[in-house]
């Protein structure tokens, strides 16, 4: 349904860095950034999978940060969840919830939770059993 989903953000080069930390354990990298001369307006920044930008963040000068908002990423499997949970902490995310079952969304829910930069709570998470 969703072809992609964008952010602003307060500090782009931060937010850009953060990302790019934060999404390689689920398969993540920056496909593009379109600068504040293209858009008109302010730097952008798109992530994703296979060339093709889903997650974007950007700054404006007409529009103050989103926030806070909930992202959650797709993780293939457990282990990437702890990696993303890892990689977020050490790229200076704030903890919001451990990995873990949650098992209040269904048997398998298995999840990790962060504050970004901005105070979006960012979450990886597998649906696959153990």
């Amino acid at each position: 349904m969703l072809d992609h989903v964008g952010l602003q953000v307060s500090g782009y080069a931060r937010s850009r860095e953060f990302y790019g930390k934060v999404l390689v354990p689920l398969g993540g990298t920056l496909v593009m950034e379109v600068t504040a001369a293209q858009t008109g307006d302010g730097d952008h920044a798109g992530f994703g999978i296979g060339g093709v930008p889903i997650f974007w963040i950007g700054t404006s000068r007409k529009a103050p940060a989103t926030g806070p908002a909930h992202i959650a990423f797709t993780a293939a499997n457990r282990e990437a969840v702890d990696a993303f949970h890892r990689a977020a902490i050490a790229a200076g995310a704030k903890d919001n919830g451990p990995p873990g079952l949650r098992p209040h969304y269904h048997e398998h829910y298995y999840g990790a939770f962060v504050l970004d930069p901005d105070g979006n709570n960012i979450e990886a998470v597998c649906h696959q059993p153990a």
